[in-house]
């Protein structure tokens, strides 16, 4: 990060950022360092990229710097990548539901730049890496914000490496008992994988060191975010989770595509003569990469005990642009840095808009076919492109719609008929008089708009039909004549209307003289012919654990009194949960939850002093002893349906404190202290007291 510009950008950053701090009092100029950082070295963009991060952030806080000589002395791009990092700044997803598609839409509507997009990525990397400096009531929403936009948006583009990191911060904290437990087993087993790795490749090594073929074996371990998401979604434990890891092959060769792949396949041919492998299981994005540029070649193989392991097969190009994403890839000797980077961001810009028949160079600036505007309090409203400010209204509510005579853009006054800009700031002006009419069609593009104006339409011709149908019902009896469906017919042919709604409709309006009506049911201009017709027309009708770990198992029994071994306060076990035992010189050995938040720190520093330990076959003469927290939302005590909810299982209660908390979300908490008999009760335990209402949540 030498480059003249970058150093004039951090400069000019510096000085407007100054006396800014973020939450441990660190300059905020570390923000834009740390995201540069990671534009360049993790993602592998140039350094026109890192300073368009430090203008973007000097001219978000100081906006009046976008006019300065300073500014306008930077090349075009780069300002442009600044000005477009500004303005999807200024986004504020109301919901944080807000679908990763109408986000991902929404960031290419700003700019048709895709470094854009991957800075974008790249600051919320660094922000959540930090996420410890921010306020404790913005921790959740940016976690939550991260996990359903910026993930997806992430995997879409390949940069897998990205993704899993944000992954296991959202489950950190958002399941830290989970996250806990899944990554100190996975401490706990590591030995165990690197064993499991060289018998693996002990049989091949000489094979390809006669093929001359130089390698790099890597274990590919799965985040606990995806460990977990497998453990739900197969209703398994962590131990029956088969593929957490995977060996990863990492060929040295020359960048030439016919050359990597035969190189792929010999490795493979090896692989697959010394192990059995499962054909259904064979993927290969040698021959088609996937679109974001991912090639692999994928087989599972049976290994010792028949436990399936799969193989990965890539050269060192091919890992580079898995594990950064494809524009760390000219980094990589011998590939041309401007052809490849363009060719990458070509492909991300595909990816990202679904429209790969468009070539970079020729993509419509309405390439998303959509208009994201914001009301006055800052909610966003995705509209179809070229829709109009009725469509806005009837976007808020359908009554809005129905009474709109026009509004306001961006603080200016504008009509019904004013299209809408991604960005504007949009209010829709009411009033009582208004009414839908047919012109309204021709102005409004969204479906829901049109159909609440037809909608409205039919209602008011059918109400003033049957005044219409009223009157005239009225006057037939003073006139003492009938009107049959002949006579309708011919009337409705006459006027040259299109159905019997329009004929009475016509007759409430006063468009039809009701006494030529009578004149003609008197037959006095009514030709003969036509009295006693032989057929009519029918009327129009509406329709519509390893490490240095002791081999030995210590059997918990049903007393945990027994000399020896006692339950650790910290985490306070129950029969049933994944535990572990602690070697302590003062209290023997103390067991543990896996998930128990000192759990990390005692496998990392004494692994030597970890004892594996099981439960014995059974918890029936024996409680344990838990504390749980409810947090609860609103005024009343609920102390007595949180102890009917525990009284219908084997749980008693031992104590129970309400405290006060003064919190948006939470008004009291409840610690109850539980005596239970193993950890299938306290989940039912825990799950009915989840349900009593206005309990927000039960933390163990």
């Amino acid at each position: 990060m030498e480059d003249i510009f970058v150093e004039k950008a951090y400069k000019i950053a510096e000085k407007a950022l100054e006396g800014m701090k973020r939450g441990n009092n660190a300059p905020f100029i570390t923000h834009p360092v740390g995201v540069a950082k990671i534009v360049c070295d993790e993602i592998g963009m140039g350094k026109d990229c890192a300073a368009a991060v430090f203008l973007h952030e000097a001219t978000r806080f100081r906006p009046e710097i976008l006019e300065s000589e300073d500014f306008l002395s930077f090349p075009q791009d780069i300002r442009n990548i600044a000005v477009s990092l500004n303005r999807i700044s200024t986004i504020r997803p109301k919901d944080t539901r807000l679908e990763a598609d109408t986000y991902r839409r929404l960031i290419i509507s700003y700019s048709r730049d895709p470094r854009v997009t991957l800075i974008k990525l790249a600051d919320r990397l660094e922000v959540m890496r930090n996420i410890r400096l921010l306020p404790k009531s913005s921790r959740e929403m940016k976690v939550v914000e991260s996990q359903m936009l910026y993930v997806p948006i992430a995997h879409q583009i390949g940069l897998y490496s990205l993704k899993g990191e944000l992954e296991d911060i959202y489950l950190k904290y958002t399941e830290p008992a989970i996250y806990n437990s899944i990554t100190n087993k996975l401490r706990l087993t590591a030995k165990d994988r690197e064993e499991q790795m060289s018998r693996f490749i002990e049989p091949l090594k000489q094979r390809l060191s006669d093929a001359g073929i130089s390698y790099q074996l890597k274990a590919r371990t799965k985040t606990a975010y995806s460990i977990w998401r497998k453990m739900v979604k197969q209703d398994v434990p962590f131990e029956k989770v088969y593929d957490v890891y995977a060996i990863r092959f990492i060929i040295d060769c020359p960048p030439d595509r016919k050359t990597e792949h035969e190189m792929c396949w010999n490795v493979f041919s090896y692989v697959t003569s010394e192990y059995k492998y499962d054909t259904s299981r064979l993927r290969d994005w040698l021959s088609k990469p996937k679109p974001n540029g991912y090639e692999s070649l994928h087989v599972t193989i049976e290994f010792e005990d028949k436990v399936p392991l799969e193989v990965q097969i890539r050269t060192r190009r091919m890992d580079i642009v898995a594990e950064s994403g494809g524009a760390s890839h000219w980094s990589y000797k011998g590939v041309r840095m401007e052809q490849y980077m363009q060719e990458w961001l070509a492909s991300v810009r595909n990816v990202m808009s679904q429209q790969e028949r468009f070539s970079y160079d020729n993509m419509p600036d309405n390439i998303c076919n959509d208009v994201f505007v914001y009301t006055p309090s800052g909610e966003l409203k995705q509209l179809r492109y070229g829709a109009t400010l009725l469509d806005f209204a009837f976007a808020i509510h359908t009554n809005i719609g129905l009474k709109c005579s026009g509004g306001m853009v961006n603080g200016k006054r504008v009509s019904i008929r004013e299209k809408l800009a991604t960005g504007d700031v949009v209010e829709a002006v009411t009033n009582k008089n208004q009414r839908p009419n047919l012109g309204w069609l021709d102005i409004a593009v969204t479906s829901k708009a049109r159909t609440k104006i037809r909608q409205k339409l039919a209602e008011d011709e059918f109400k003033k039909a049957s005044e219409g149908k009223e009157l005239m019902s009225r006057r037939l009896k003073n006139w003492k004549l009938e009107l049959t469906d002949e006579d309708l017919g011919f009337l409705i042919k006459k006027y040259s209307l299109k159905s019997i709604n329009e004929f009475y409709c016509a007759v409430a309006e006063n468009k039809i003289d009701i006494f030529e009506i009578k004149s003609y049911l008197s037959g006095k201009d009514m030709p003969q012919e036509l009295r006693h017709p032989s057929s009519r027309a029918v009327e129009d009708t509406p329709k519509e654990p390893s490490g240095n770990i002791k081999s030995d198992v210590l059997v918990i029994g049903g007393n945990i009194n027994n000399i020896g071994y006692r339950m650790a306060k910290c985490c306070n076990p129950v029969y049933g949960d994944d535990v572990f035992g602690f070697i302590s010189v003062k209290d023997g050995i103390t067991i543990h939850r896996v998930s128990c938040p000192n759990a990390a720190r005692l496998i990392e520093r004494y692994p030597y002093r970890i004892q594996r330990v099981r439960w014995s076959g059974s918890s029936a003469s024996t409680s344990f002893q838990v504390t749980l927290k409810v947090l609860c939302r609103g005024e009343k005590n609920l102390g007595a349906p949180v102890m009917e909810a525990v009284s219908q299982y084997k749980a008693s209660v031992r104590s129970m404190v309400v405290n006060e908390r003064n919190s948006r979300d939470v008004t009291h908490e409840i610690e109850l202290k539980l005596s239970v008999p193993n950890n299938l009760e306290l989940d039912k335990v825990i799950s009915a007291v989840k349900k009593v209402k206005d309990v927000t949540n039960v933390l163990r």
